[in-house]
């Protein structure tokens, strides 16, 4: 393989590793559904074990948002200063999706031992809002970003991989 074809796998990796990233983080959040509705079903996770999944996935999440916010848009605006507007964007979505993080770990922490119909309204309700604003910030993030992120060379990520492309089982 010449150096050139090398560098075009390198750089295009990056964008690649944030799709990567996207895709386990939309499976945990399903995971985590899922275990919502087998507790409030009567057949799933003590609530302990849902705070502790909810714990996993929203730390992943943050840490995710973080990096980018601290990380990767402030290289991508000095790169590419057309693209400020939507680095706002983006960083209003993290304060949002953090926001309805927050509630969803508030009513998870008070889940009942015994499911309820009205705490499973509102908990589903927050994973749905939660899903919806996750959803539509990665399309537009993928949108605006996955080309950007394979034309980028940042040495320092060649050597450590940037929070923001961070998959658990790689930690």
């Amino acid at each position: 393989m010449n150096s050139r074809s090398e560098a075009g796998s390198r750089l295009t990796a990056l964008g690649t590793q944030l799709l990567e990233v996207h895709i386990w983080l939309r499976e945990m959040l399903e995971d985590l559904r899922d275990g919502i509705d087998d507790y409030f079903d009567g057949r799933g996770l003590p609530p302990r074990d849902l705070r502790a999944h909810c714990l996993s996935f929203c730390t992943a999440l943050t840490r995710h948002h973080t990096g980018e916010d601290r990380g990767a848009f402030p290289l991508i605006a000095e790169e590419f200063p057309e693209l400020r507007k939507v680095l706002s964007d983006l960083r209003t979505d993290h304060n949002q999706l953090d926001w309805l993080l927050g509630n969803l770990q508030k009513l998870l922490d008070s889940l009942p031992e015994e499911p309820d119909p009205a705490t499973a309204a509102k908990v589903r309700e927050e994973v749905d809002a939660l899903s919806a604003i996750m959803q539509t910030h990665f399309i537009y993030e993928e949108k605006k970003l996955i080309s950007v992120l394979n034309s980028m060379d940042v040495p320092e990520w060649r050597e450590n991989r940037p929070a923001f492309l961070l998959i658990d089982d790689e930690d």
